[in-house]
C-alpha cells in the first residue's frame, strides 16, 4: 500500500463525516499561523474569508485519462476536505468556495496530474474559526500533497516552495502560467488583515510538483 492510500484509508476509519464538519477537519498542528480576524456580518453571510483577485487564462481542454479531483489531504497540517469545482466570476476573477470548512478546484485549470499547473483555492478563516487553509502557510518544501480523484485514484505532490504576495503584486503568470511538468498551486489569503476593507492584503501561495 503506498502512502497516498495509507493516508486515505486512515480518514476512512476516522469517519469522513467528522472530518469534513466544523472547521474543515483541521488539526491545527503547527505554529505560527496568522490569528483569526472578523468579518462583517453582512460578508460573512455570503463569503466570510476575504476574495483573492486573481484572473487566469482558460487552459486546454483536459485530458480524458486524468480524472477530475474529489478531495485533498495534507497531512502535515492536518487538512482532509472534499473540492468542489470553482470556475470564473462575472467579475473575471477566480470563485472561491462558497462554504469556508472546504477547498475548490479551478475548473479551468490542469487536472491534478496533467501537465501543468492545477489550482486549488481554499479561505484561511472566517467569523466562525478557521477556514480549510488556516494553516497553508505553515507548510514546508518536502512536505507531501494527497489529491484524491473522481476514479479513486490519489496523486501525490511535494511542496516545492511557500511565497506570500502582496495582492496588488500577484505573479500570475508564474501562478497560473504553463508549466512542463504536473503541478500543484494551493492559494489562501494571508499577511496583514485591513480592518477597513474587511481584507487580507496578501495571498499565501504553495508550490508543489507531482512524485509521478
Amino acid at each position: 500500500m503506498t502512502a497516498g492510500e495509507r493516508w486515505w484509508a486512515a480518514i476512512a476509519c476516522a469517519g469522513l463525516a467528522a472530518a469534513f464538519a466544523g472547521a474543515g477537519g483541521l488539526l491545527l498542528t503547527r505554529q505560527g499561523t496568522p490569528g483569526l480576524r472578523p468579518a462583517p456580518a453582512a460578508q460573512a453571510a455570503a463569503f466570510p474569508a476575504p476574495t483573492a483577485p486573481i484572473v487566469a487564462a482558460p487552459q486546454a481542454a483536459q485530458p480524458a485519462s486524468v480524472a477530475p479531483p474529489v478531495a485533498l489531504s495534507i497531512p502535515e497540517i492536518g487538512v482532509r476536505t472534499r473540492l468542489v469545482t470553482l470556475g470564473l466570476t462575472a467579475q473575471g476573477t477566480v470563485q472561491v468556495p462558497p462554504p469556508t470548512s472546504v477547498a475548490g478546484w479551478y475548473a479551468r485549470s490542469p487536472r491534478p496530474g496533467a501537465v501543468g499547473p492545477a489550482i486549488i483555492l481554499g479561505h484561511i478563516d472566517s467569523t466562525q474559526g478557521p477556514g480549510a487553509f488556516f494553516r497553508l502557510a505553515g507548510l514546508r518544501p518536502g512536505d507531501p500533497v494527497y489529491v484524491r480523484r473522481s476514479d479513486g485514484s490519489t496523486v501525490e505532490f511535494l511542496v516545492t516552495a511557500v511565497q506570500s504576495y502582496l495582492k496588488a503584486h500577484f505573479p500570475t503568470e508564474a501562478v497560473y502560467g504553463p508549466t512542463p511538468d504536473a503541478e500543484l498551486r494551493l492559494i489562501t489569503c494571508g499577511g496583514a488583515f485591513d480592518s477597513a476593507t474587511s481584507h487580507y492584503l496578501s495571498n499565501i501561495v504553495v508550490y508543489a510538483t507531482s512524485t509521478s
